[in-house]
């Protein structure tokens, strides 16, 4: 072989390393019914912290740091209509796998029996209560709290996204027009913010919806045509088959949930790692 092809075919060769290297799978969070199991054993490091809201509780916290050498970029984790639950943690814990600093609020901290949070509700209902409690201002407040607070953590790089869940897809839908504005948020399957909150949305939003969810999914073409007009990036996924909690809940809906699952997280952690470097 001479060695102009020499030189060809080890180009080849490394191109071919780098694609199967940038090709390779990211890692899914656990499902619901191994989350707790997948806290325990992971290796990087979570604490509880406290963010101070003036004139309330503050708002307890979990948070997640990545193993890196470098600053990284905050990812604001809300949770479901459930609370913070462990697999809302797992989800967190996943995030910092990837190497975001992943913080998660329990928003009804200070809300339940005798002061406490989601671990203090007897039931998921009890939970549920309380969540829907919370107005989409009094929401937004917390959630400026804990934005408050990450911003103080000294191996943040100054950027933050929001990524949420069901009810807390819908807020962080509605955080994309907080001010400032974070860097991006994330959806999945939450529902689309009234007309007044989507008038002042300027962050770009990747969502990502379940095709057997139409209670949710008949807002997107509202939001898509509000955003457009406003010029604000809306990227939106629908996944056939798939149902509402995919992520939580992979196993179901013959094989459906899986496949959003796979298809979506790499599409987020991808999103993430674009507008958080």
């Amino acid at each position: 072989m001479n060695m102009r092809v020499h030189v060809v075919v080890s180009l080849v060769a490394l191109l071919a390393c780098t694609a199967a290297a940038s090709a390779a799978p990211v890692a899914l969070p656990p499902p619901e019914d191994s989350a707790k199991q997948a806290l325990e054993h992971s290796p990087r490091h979570g604490e509880w912290v406290d963010a101070n809201y003036a004139g309330h509780a503050p708002i307890r916290c979990w948070i997640v740091y990545p193993e890196r050498k470098d600053k990284a970029g905050v990812v604001l984790v809300i949770h479901e209509i459930y609370g913070l639950t462990d697999w809302v943690r797992s989800v967190a814990d996943q995030l910092a796998a990837e190497g975001f600093i992943a913080i998660a609020p329990d928003l009804i901290s200070g809300l339940g029996p005798a002061g406490g949070g989601t671990d203090s509700t007897a039931s998921r209902d009890e939970a549920v209560k309380l969540v829907r409690w919370l107005s989409p201002e009094e929401t937004a407040a917390r959630l400026e709290a804990v934005r408050k607070a990450a911003a103080t953590i000294p191996s943040a790089n100054g950027k933050l996204a929001t990524i949420g869940f069901c009810w807390g897809g819908g807020r962080s839908f509605a955080a994309a027009g907080l001010e400032p504005p974070p860097q991006g948020v994330v959806v999945y399957y939450g529902p689309t913010p009234d007309s007044t909150q989507l008038a002042s949305v300027r962050a770009p939003v990747l969502a990502h919806y379940g095709g057997d969810d139409e209670r949710v999914n008949a807002g997107i073409a509202t939001a898509r045509a509000a955003l457009k007009q406003r010029r604000v990036s809306y990227e939106t996924h629908i996944y056939p088959g798939a149902g509402h909690g995919f992520l939580r809940q992979q196993a179901d809906r013959a094989g459906a949930n899986q496949k959003a699952s796979s298809q979506s997280w790499p599409r987020t952690i991808a999103f993430l790692r674009a507008h958080l470097k």
